[in-house]
């Protein structure tokens, strides 16, 4: 058998080694990071943790949690995540659905899909867009972080191609039994879509949690900034008015350590998500991308 060949054999022993270090080369920042933040503040500052922590100690994570402002970027993060995601993805199943019928069954859908594609390449722009944000009365607002990448066409093009795999004989039987537009979706799309929707709302949700700009544009309360956001206020430009630490606290307390715990803790989430979605993101992606 071909799995028992020595080229087989070779091909396996090096994906093995390739899969093996990029796992690790992923995995040790973030140990760093770990190390970082229950580190003392003399060797935090002089840069020499490295994947151990120096002088153990849980003063940044007492900073970080006694916080009012970061837990409240917590919060807010949280509520866009939920919200965005049960939005985006409600817009984009009911978009990709009638546009993965046949022209003969929907007059104008190339039209209406080319309109979609244009925005992948095209934008308004942000002054445009800002505009629009603020004649619409959604600055600072959590509506102004959701609702204009409500809907995303790559996730809609997506889904759209893999709607279309699903076979039309399940369809048609629906219909036949009296099932409506909307029963059908919901009865026969959406059981067999699992493994595509599992990964558009993974990519939903990543995209909402990691996204910092739109909250720094349209928010211009920091007690309304998501954690995204205020972690790009600290570790990039190092403005740590925004977080409420006092002088004395500044003494004790290293700021690489205070950045350090609040990164880790920003990424906490995101990690816990991806196990329960692994199973489906590779046969998502597959049968989503590819068109017959």
């Amino acid at each position: 058998m071909y799995y028992k060949s020595r080229k087989y054999r070779l091909f396996y022993i090096c994906n093995f080694a390739f899969l093996l270090v990029t796992s690790i080369a992923c995995v040790l920042p973030l140990i760093h990071i770990l190390a970082v933040s229950f580190s003392a503040k003399e060797p935090a500052n002089a840069q020499a943790v490295g994947l151990w922590p120096i002088g153990f100690n849980t003063d940044a994570y007492k900073q970080t949690f006694s916080n009012p402002n970061f837990l409240k970027s917590i919060v807010v993060s949280i509520e866009r995540v939920l919200l965005g995601t049960v939005i985006g993805m409600a817009v984009t199943v009911l978009t990709a659905y009638p546009l993965s019928k046949m022209n003969a069954r929907f007059r104008g859908r190339t039209m209406y899909t080319w309109f979609f594609v244009f925005t992948m390449l095209f934008n308004g722009g942000l002054i445009p867009t800002y505009m629009v944000i603020q004649k619409l009365h959604l600055m600072n607002s959590i509506w102004a972080l959701v609702l204009p990448g409500a809907v995303s066409a790559w996730n809609m093009v997506l889904l759209l191609n893999f709607f279309k795999t699903v076979p039309r004989e399940l369809e048609e039987a629906a219909l036949i039994d009296g099932a409506n537009h909307i029963k059908t979706l919901w009865y026969i799309y959406l059981p067999v879509s699992m493994p595509s929707l599992a990964t558009l709302s993974l990519f939903t949700m990543v995209a909402h949690w990691n996204s910092w700009f739109d909250g720094m544009i349209y928010l211009t309360n920091a007690q309304k900034w998501p954690l995204s956001t205020l972690l790009q206020t600290i570790v990039v430009t190092e403005d740590f008015s925004k977080i409420n630490m006092r002088p004395e606290d500044v003494k004790l307390i290293s700021n690489e350590t205070v950045k350090a715990s609040q990164i880790f803790i920003g990424a906490i989430p995101i990690l816990l998500v991806y196990p329960f979605l692994q199973k489906y993101f590779v046969k998502g992606m597959v049968l989503g991308a590819v068109k017959e």
